[in-house]
């Protein structure tokens, strides 16, 4: 069976969006404000490289479809031109030039005409960038040595005081480099841009009290108790996330002793997302399974003290870039893709689903485990305890 495609964004949610992304709010932050994930918030976006457009409407005073449904059936009753202005409330000018427009007194159709006044509007002014091409070579050319879009523009000015067909602002070519389907520079001159940005951000948005890759207060893998290490207790778990196409996620937990792997689904990777995700998660696990976490320095972890707050369970860090310090946890995943391949939509999958593939692999024999199955080892496990 065909599956359906993920429903877009209503018009009202693209409002809220654009809105959203010129007060300086992050991806996640509009994606959780519009019940959307923040990839598809980054591919609205992204298409206009983070530039509002404003959409096309008719100017206040043209004639309405109303309007010129009137003029057709006043020239089907024969009324003269100063006749139908009368009746409609416009000057007989404006109906001599919309009938010479579309086909004269004879030819005239109200849909056609409102149709065509309609294509007429599709016409945003073309850039000077486009227009010159002159201009546009010298501008390419100082974009691949590093020139900032300021530069250029006042270099030009300052080179070319009399030849203002030679002049343009730093705007312009900003947006003609983030707007691709301008069709005036290419996408590969971006890369000589200082900052590196895929898409241009509102002036009201800031970096400040945001985390910027960092995790605040983590508390690193190297404090982790020595009794963790030996996996003589359960209850001490490792987690990460493995990622789909379109930038969907799942949460994967696995218990060290006895590998027993849990899934978790998630609408989005933003920390408060992953966050609430796993706090649900992990409270209903029996307390004595509930003692620490760890995890590697990823964004999605920012909020982790709340985790700490909610379920008692501690965690602790990787050091950036070691993830064989989570190796019971990198195996599992790839055992994982085999239900979950790369390059797959991952957010087609219930909790349900992802319950039914955990405990499919749980329910596997390990050679690890003596070709003991997790399930049962942990059984085995929390009965000893008891």
């Amino acid at each position: 069976m065909t599956r359906m495609g993920r429903r877009g964004l209503t018009e009202r949610q693209k409002t809220e969006l654009w809105e959203r992304w010129k007060q300086g709010q992050s991806l996640s932050d509009i994606g959780q404000a519009i019940g959307k994930h923040a990839g598809s918030v980054f591919g609205v976006l992204r298409t206009d490289g983070g530039i509002f457009r404003a959409p096309r409407c008719r100017a206040t005073r043209s004639l309405t479809v109303l309007e010129r449904e009137e003029i057709s059936r006043s020239i089907a009753t024969g009324c003269s031109v100063r006749e139908i202005a009368r009746r409609i409330d416009r000057a007989p000018s404006t109906i001599s030039r919309e009938m010479n427009r579309n086909r004269g007194r004879h030819g005239y159709r109200a849909t056609e005409a409102d149709d065509a006044a309609w294509d007429r509007t599709r016409r945003p002014k073309v850039c000077r960038l486009a227009q010159q091409k002159r201009l546009q070579r010298i501008v390419a050319k100082k974009l691949s040595l590093e020139w900032s879009p300021e530069q250029i523009s006042g270099w030009l000015k300052r080179t070319f005081p009399g030849n203002e067909s030679l002049h343009v602002s730093h705007e312009t070519i900003y947006r003609s480099l983030f707007i691709q389907t301008r069709g005036v520079l290419r996408k590969e001159l971006m890369k000589h841009l200082r900052s590196k940005r895929l898409m241009r951000h509102g002036k009201q948005f800031t970096t400040k009290g945001k985390p910027r890759g960092r995790i605040i207060d983590a508390v690193s893998i190297r404090e982790r108790p020595a009794v963790i290490e030996d996996r003589a207790i359960p209850g001490h778990w490792e987690g990460d996330l493995i990622a789909g196409s379109g930038n969907t996620h799942i949460a994967t937990l696995v218990e060290r002793q006895s590998r027993f792997t849990m899934l978790v689904k998630l609408d989005g990777k933003d920390s408060q997302t992953v966050v609430s995700a796993l706090i649900k998660q992990v409270k209903r696990l029996p307390a004595e399974l509930r003692k620490t976490l760890t995890w590697d320095r990823g964004s999605e972890m920012a909020q982790h003290k709340q985790i700490t707050v909610a379920t008692d369970v501690q965690l602790y860090f990787c050091d950036p870039q070691s993830p064989w310090q989570r190796g019971t946890n990198e195996n599992t995943n790839r055992l994982l893709r085999q239900y979950f391949p790369k390059q797959t939509d991952l957010s087609v999958h219930s909790q349900a689903a992802l319950d039914k593939a955990a405990r499919r692999l749980n329910q596997r024999p390990r050679k690890t485990l003596g070709y003991q199955t997790p399930a049962d080892k942990l059984q085995e496990s929390v009965a000893s305890i008891g």
